[in-house]
């Protein structure tokens, strides 16, 4: 039950641990507001890193402010290992409401924001999350976005930079424009449309962080732990089907780093334990099918 047992691989130049900690559910419902128990949520975060993680994913729009503040008091001073990566593109408004945020000016205002908030003077990678589909707002090429990230990148500000929900024409001209070391899009047993991506990341050796690893987190839509298959082998193994999902995932190609999210210690556990299954060829077989 250690995360250093799914071994690792390089994000912006430091190896991390395949199996890190997405900070998104530790603040209050809906991604919005204080969590429903602080001293909860920091022994997540003290727990995780003692049981080897040392990749967290956060952003400056979780809470907002929340995860940052939650990161900060939990863990600062940090380890030198200790790998946090943020997200720009997005603020929330007074209701809740994801905005986008996604002109060069608002991408250097938030960059600066996580270092504040999260006490840090470099943040080890930055996510650009696209945000092209809401209505009104005028798309920023992205170009444009890149050339901002990566002065901020010169600066030392960041170590690297990472792209999110993008399409694999969008990965390409990022790998040409600023040497990406990331990309966040969603992928899962039950949804491997963006296999085309994660091959073309692990072809140029870049980090694959899935988004949704257990299916999608929409109501009625398909789910990983509903599989017949991936009830059966969790069975034979003894591991519940969600365990099963994350092991496929780390069994599907070696640039994949998961980030599993929770607010329960108990679940953390279960989510660093999935380091430890090792899925038969016969049963990737099954899951193959």
């Amino acid at each position: 039950m250690n995360a250093a047992a799914a071994g690792d691989f390089e994000l912006a130049g430091r190896p991390v641990n395949r199996i890190g900690f997405g900070a998104m559910q530790l603040p209050g419902p809906g991604v919005f507001g204080p969590p429903k128990n602080k001293d909860a949520a920091i022994a997540v975060l003290r727990r995780a890193v003692e049981l080897g993680v040392n990749h967290i994913d956060t952003a400056q729009f979780y809470g907002p402010d929340v995860s940052n503040e939650l990161i900060r008091e939990a863990l600062h001073p940090y380890s030198e290992d200790l790998s946090i990566v943020t997200k720009v593109g997005a603020r929330r408004d007074g209701e809740g409401n994801w905005v986008p945020a996604q002109t060069p000016q608002e991408l250097r205002d938030d960059v600066e924001a996580n270092l504040r908030t999260l006490g840090l003077e470099q943040i080890a990678a930055v996510n650009l999350r696209r945000m092209d589909e809401h209505e009104g707002h005028d798309v920023v090429p992205i170009e444009d976005q890149l050339s901002e990230l990566a002065a901020l990148r010169d600066e030392g500000k960041i170590g690297g930079i990472g792209v999110s929900t993008v399409d694999l024409d969008t990965v390409n001209l990022a790998i040409a424009e600023a040497e990406i070391t990331c990309v966040q899009n969603a992928f899962s047993l039950v949804d491997q449309s963006d296999a085309p991506v994660l091959e073309r990341c692990a072809a140029a050796g870049i980090a694959y962080v899935p988004y949704f690893p257990l299916g999608s987190a929409f109501p009625n839509m398909p789910k990983v732990v509903d599989d017949a298959r991936v009830q059966e082998i969790a069975a034979a193994h003894g591991v519940s089907p969600a365990q099963i999902g994350l092991a496929w995932l780390l069994a599907r190609s070696p640039n994949i780093l998961l980030i599993p999210g929770t607010s329960s210690v108990a679940h953390l556990e279960e989510n660093l334990a999935v380091g430890a299954i090792t899925l038969t060829k016969e049963q990737l077989s099954v899951l193959a099918g």
